[in-house]
């Protein structure tokens, strides 16, 4: 159990048969009344908004999630297959399961999933990933780095905007949490 003064941006609580992330709170202590915290939760399964008002000390569950580091390994029809890095237990997950970010994952990357009991609510993919541009309008001469951008295809089937510079069979790095060029490797 955690209480309402306790919250803080990115604790997780049990509501209604869901996990809920504190994306904001504020303590109020109005002149006359007592105490209570007001604070905008963001459901971890489907990502829906709410606000929601707490007494002051009130008592809410505390979500408990379990983070183990896995390595993608192979795609089998639909599915993911991941494998513990220390028991090396397999784990098959869709691409709805992962959510967007799919469009970066390659085989042997390393990821973190978060599990609350046998339910997988996110994966967990680092911060920036190396890939190969495998499809871009060539440079023309004259393109500077400040040019301007164009779209690039990667290996993985995701698209990403690069400067104009960058030629088919570059390596680049990539902010998987902003899908934004961060320069050639």
């Amino acid at each position: 159990m955690i209480s309402s003064n306790d919250f803080r941006p990115g604790v997780t609580i049990e509501l209604d048969n869901y996990v809920w992330r504190v994306v904001e709170f504020l303590h109020v202590k109005p002149g006359k009344g007592s105490a209570f915290v007001r604070t905008k939760l963001k459901n971890v399964q489907n990502g829906s908004v709410i606000e929601r008002t707490f007494r002051a000390g009130e008592t809410v569950p505390q979500a408990t999630l379990e983070k183990s580091t896995m390595q993608h390994t192979y795609k089998e029809a639909e599915n993911f297959v991941f494998m513990d890095m220390e028991s090396y237990e397999e784990t098959r997950l869709s691409a709805s399961q992962i959510g967007e970010r799919v469009k970066y994952l390659k085989e042997g990357m390393e990821v973190n999933i978060v599990r609350w009991g046998e339910q997988v609510l996110e994966v967990e993919l680092p911060n920036s990933v190396v890939l190969e541009v495998v499809q871009t309008d060539p440079g023309v001469k004259g393109d500077t780095a400040t040019g301007g951008s164009k779209p690039a295809k990667v290996e993985t089937g995701a698209q990403v905007m690069v400067p104009l510079f960058i030629s088919q069979g570059e390596r680049i790095r990539i902010d998987t949490r902003t899908d934004t060029y961060l320069g050639r490797e």
